[in-house]
C-alpha cells in the first residue's frame, strides 16, 4: 500500500479545481479581449492531472480506510516434549 502524500480533503480540493478546469476548456481553447490574449493549457495536461489527483484521493482514501483495522500478531513458541 502506497502511503498518501496529502490529506483526503487535500487531495479532494485539487481534484475539483482540476475537473473544474476540464469543464472551463469546453468553452474554448483561446480567446482575446481587445489585444489581450488567453490561452488555456492543453486537455491533456489537464487529463494527466486529473489522473494524478484521483490517485491522490484514492490512497489518501485507503490510508484512512486502513487506520481502523487492527492486524493480529500471533507468537508461537516452540515446546519440546
Amino acid at each position: 500500500m502506497e502511503v498518501a502524500l496529502y490529506t483526503l480533503a487535500v487531495a479532494q480540493q485539487h481534484l475539483n479545481a482540476w475537473i473544474a478546469a476540464e469543464l472551463a476548456l469546453t468553452t474554448g481553447q483561446e480567446y482575446r479581449i481587445g489585444s489581450r490574449t488567453l490561452r488555456r493549457v492543453d486537455l491533456s495536461d489537464v487529463m494527466q492531472q486529473i489522473r494524478y489527483w484521483q490517485k491522490q484521493v484514492d490512497d489518501a482514501q485507503r490510508e484512512l480506510e486502513g487506520l481502523g483495522k487492527r492486524k493480529r500478531v500471533r507468537r508461537y513458541v516452540p515446546v519440546d516434549y
